[in-house]
């Protein structure tokens, strides 16, 4: 599916109730999309049908899982003034005050089969916005392709779909992801139709909006590093070593300090890095929040998980890593949060 590359200055202003203050900031957006409504209707029975089969027997997408990658004591250079919009509480609580807004997304890779990642929803105008790692998204093993059947699961935990699931209409990324493979710029922010849920008798059913039904994350860019970052995410497998064992079927947390970090095996010139065991495999797209609150269950995104790395050689992974939130990020965002979607019933 061929992309339409559009070149933006933005200066990010407000957005819905919450104000944002950043300077204008050119970025080559990238937006594709993803399903027509008929197609997503054919979408959510693909992956609901047969008690949600194709969900439980999706695998975690295995590309760029782990990077050889070293801490630095190098400082991450703003491209301008910090800025954040702020989160959209959830009308729900989850068990453990883990966030409703992280979920799996699931797609068809390039071998045909069903796979995932981790993503999470983020503020926006219309509720309807879900972030992840570029290449949970756009194939990398493809040119010019996107991943079919993309679908958003919010709260997945053993095969169920709480509150839903949603079907993606669209990407938005940064250009110099899709065509230069630049992994400072591995993140995509993907808006979702209005959810489904397949009644007993087998017809599809609306469920309103993501944001709506579970709440946003806030958004956050040109903050400093060094701060504590709460990642979310459903890791799966374990260490070289075999031990920390994760089975991919529940959400997650680990938490601590961001680092500036340098990559031996991937182009990216300003990635940072947090301390974190998940495994890559299940990880990718993993949200990490910033002054993320337990009792209300939202913080700030400022990072997502591209793949992990075992810093100090002892055959476990003990690093997160994140291309870094500047204006270019806060840019592509804002984009796609001016993007509508509505149903995908008539």
């Amino acid at each position: 599916m061929r992309r339409t590359v559009i070149a933006l200055g933005i200066g990010l202003g407000l957005l819905g109730s919450t104000v944002v203050t950043a300077p204008a900031h050119a970025a080559n957006v990238v937006s594709t999309p993803l399903a027509t409504t008929t197609v997503a209707r054919e979408v959510a029975n693909f992956w609901l049908a047969d008690g949600a089969a194709n969900l439980k027997n999706a695998t975690p997408y295995a590309v760029q899982t782990v990077v050889q990658g070293q801490r630095s004591s190098n400082s991450v250079v703003p491209d301008g003034k910090p800025g954040s919009v702020t989160p959209l509480a959830s009308p729900v609580s989850a068990p453990g005050n883990l966030p409703t807004t992280s979920g799996k997304v699931f797609f068809v890779g390039a071998d045909g089969q069903p796979h995932w990642c981790t993503g999470t929803a983020v503020h926006a105008q219309y509720r309807n916005l879900v972030a992840t790692a570029g290449h949970c998204v756009l194939d990398v093993e493809r040119s010019d392709t996107t991943f079919d059947k993309w679908v958003f699961v919010p709260g997945y935990s053993e095969g169920t779909t709480p509150w839903g699931l949603y079907v993606g209409k669209q990407v938005t990324a940064h250009s110099d992801f899709d065509l230069f493979r630049d992994y400072d710029r591995d993140f995509a922010f993907v808006n979702v139709y209005n959810g489904v849920v397949l009644s007993s008798d087998g017809v599809l059913t609306n469920n309103g909006r993501l944001g709506d039904n579970v709440g946003a994350q806030g958004f956050s860019w040109n903050q400093p590093i060094g701060s504590s970052r709460s990642v979310f995410g459903y890791p799966a497998g374990s260490n070289p070593d075999g031990t920390n064992s994760y089975t991919g079927e529940t959400l997650k947390k680990s938490a601590g300090p961001t680092f500036a970090m340098t990559l031996s095996d991937l182009p990216a010139d300003q990635p940072i890095g947090v301390d974190s065991p998940f495994p890559g495999t299940g990880s990718l797209g993993s949200s990490w929040l910033l002054r993320y609150s337990n009792d209300v269950g939202a913080g700030y995104l400022n990072g997502i998980t591209i793949s992990v790395s075992d810093t100090d050689g002892d055959n476990r992974y003990d690093t997160g890593v994140s291309p870094y939130f500047d204006s270019q990020t806060a840019a592509i965002y804002k984009a796609a949060g001016a993007v509508w979607s509505g149903s995908i019933l008539i």
